[in-house]
C-alpha cells in the first residue's frame, strides 16, 4: 500500500480564513459514491487530486512540472490527475508556444464562475469572472450616503442576474462570491468588527445575508485586505513575502501580507493605519478619537482644503489632474498629504518591517508627486534597519484591486469537485 503523502504546501489563498462550503458543479465522482475510507488508495488519490487543484489556484496557468514541484507529487502522478480532471472539464491544457512541450494547465473556462462585489461609501461594483479570474462582465453603480446592507446586496443580486443573462451563465454555475467593504471585518469574515464606519451594516451576519441574497456561498473581506491580496497575487507585490497595501480614499486603511499570507490580527482589524493619532487636539474622527491620520488625509479632507483656497474641484481626481498640470495649491495639498501619510507609514514599517509598500486609491494617481514626500518622511522617521531596501510604489491594479481581491478570496473559499 502507498504511504501517506506529506501535507500539501500552504498557499496564499488557502492560508486565508475559510468560509462556508461552496455550491459545486456536477462532480466527476458518482453522486451516490461514499467518501473513501481513510488511508485507502481512493483516499490517497482524492487527496492528491485536491493538491493538484490547489496548486492551479496558487500558480495560475502552470506546466505540469511546476505543479509537480509545488505539490511534491511525482510527475507521472500529476500527469494522470491532470488528464482525469481535464476529462471532467475542471481543468484544461493549452500548448505553450504552439507545441506540446510545456503545456500549461489552467481551469476550464466552463468549470464555473465567481462573483466579486466591491462596496464603497458611495459606489458598488459587481463582476463575474471564471475560475482563472478572467473578468467576463462588470458593472458599477452609485450608492446613496448611509446605504443599508439589505438594499445594496439586493441591488448587487439584480446586477448579477443581468450579467449572468448577458453571459448565458445559469445560476448553478456561480460557485462563490467575495464581498469587500470599507470597514474592519471580524476574524471569522462574517460581519463588521466595528460599527463606527458603516453603521447601517453593523450587527448583521453579513456572510449569511450575502450568501442568501446572492445565491452562493460568500466570503466577506475588508477592502484594504482585498487590495493587498490582489496586488500580492497579480500586481506590484508578486514575488514578495512581506508587504503592505495602503488604501487612500474616503478612509485610510492598510492590508498586510506577512510571510506570504494575509495577516488580520487577533480580531481581524489589523492595518487600521487611518486611526493612528497625529494630534489629539485636532478634529473629531468618525471612530470617536481626535486627530486620526484619516481626519488629515481622507478624500473629503483633501477636497475641503482645496476648496478653502477658492478652487472649484468636484473630486480627488480633479485635484490630482490640477496638481500634475502644475497648479501650486493642489500640488501643495498633495505633497503635504504625502508627508503626513509617510509619517504613519514609517511607524508601520517600524512595527512590521515590510519589503514593499503599495499605495492605492484615488490619491495614488498622483504617483511620485505623492510618493516622493511619503518616501522622504519614511526615511526621516523610520528606524533605518526597518526600511533598508524598502520600495514604495503605486498599485498596478489601480481601481480594480479591491474587486480582484474579492474574486481571489471567493476562489480561495470555493470547494471544487475533484
Amino acid at each position: 500500500m502507498a504511504s501517506t503523502p506529506p501535507p500539501p504546501r500552504s498557499t496564499r489563498e488557502s492560508r486565508a480564513q475559510a468560509g462556508p462550503p461552496a455550491q459545486q458543479p456536477p462532480s466527476p465522482q458518482p453522486a451516490s459514491a461514499q467518501p473513501p475510507a481513510p488511508g485507502s488508495q481512493a483516499a490517497l488519490r482524492l487527496a492528491n487530486r485536491r493538491r493538484v487543484v490547489d496548486a492551479v489556484r496558487e500558480l495560475g496557468a502552470a506546466t505540469q512540472a511546476s505543479i509537480a514541484r509545488e505539490t511534491a507529487l511525482a510527475p507521472s502522478t500529476v500527469s494522470s490527475i491532470v488528464h482525469e480532471l481535464t476529462a471532467c472539464d475542471l481543468l484544461a491544457m493549452e500548448p505553450e508556444h504552439g507545441g506540446r512541450r510545456g503545456q500549461r494547465v489552467h481551469f476550464s473556462e466552463s468549470a464555473g464562475y465567481l462573483v466579486g462585489v466591491d462596496v464603497g461609501h458611495r459606489h458598488a461594483s459587481v463582476a463575474v469572472a471564471d475560475l482563472n479570474l478572467d473578468v467576463r462582465a462588470q458593472r458599477r453603480i452609485d450608492l446613496p450616503a448611509g446605504h443599508r446592507a439589505e438594499d445594496v446586496l439586493t441591488g448587487a443580486r439584480e446586477i448579477l442576474d443581468e450579467l449572468r443573462t448577458s453571459l448565458d451563465v445559469p445560476a448553478q454555475r456561480i460557485l462563490g462570491a467575495g464581498l469587500t467593504l470599507p470597514a474592519p471585518v471580524d476574524a471569522e469574515c462574517r460581519g463588521l468588527g466595528s460599527g463606527a464606519i458603516l453603521p447601517a451594516w453593523a450587527g448583521l451576519d453579513l456572510r449569511a445575508l450575502a450568501t442568501g441574497t446572492l445565491g452562493c456561498p460568500t466570503v466577506v473581506e475588508n477592502d484594504a485586505n482585498a487590495g493587498a491580496v490582489a496586488e500580492h497575487a497579480l500586481g506590484a507585490g508578486r514575488g514578495t513575502a512581506h508587504m503592505a497595501y495602503l488604501k487612500l480614499s474616503h478612509g485610510v486603511g492598510a492590508g498586510l501580507i506577512l510571510g506570504g499570507g494575509l495577516y488580520r490580527g487577533a480580531t481581524g482589524s489589523a492595518g487600521e493605519i487611518g486611526h493612528v493619532t497625529l494630534d489629539e487636539r485636532a478634529g473629531l474622527c468618525r471612530c470617536g478619537n481626535r486627530g486620526c491620520l484619516e481626519t488629515f488625509v481622507s478624500s473629503q479632507t483633501v477636497l475641503d482644503v482645496v476648496a478653502s483656497s477658492g478652487r472649484r474641484v468636484e473630486s480627488v481626481g480633479d485635484v490630482v489632474r490640477e496638481a500634475l498640470a502644475g497648479d501650486p495649491g493642489c500640488t501643495r495639498v498633495i505633497t503635504d498629504t504625502g508627508r503626513l501619510i509617510g509619517g504613519a507609514v514609517a511607524q508601520l514599517c517600524n512595527a512590521f518591517n515590510p519589503e514593499l509598500v503599495v499605495v492605492g486609491g484615488e490619491l495614488a494617481r498622483a504617483e511620485d508627486l505623492l510618493l516622493d514626500p511619503v518616501r522622504d518622511a519614511v526615511q526621516r522617521y523610520a528606524v533605518r534597519g526597518c526600511v533598508s531596501g524598502l520600495r514604495i510604489v503605486t498599485a498596478q491594479l489601480g481601481a480594480r484591486a479591491h474587486l480582484m481581491g474579492a474574486l481571489i478570496r471567493a476562489r480561495a473559499e470555493t470547494s471544487l469537485p475533484v
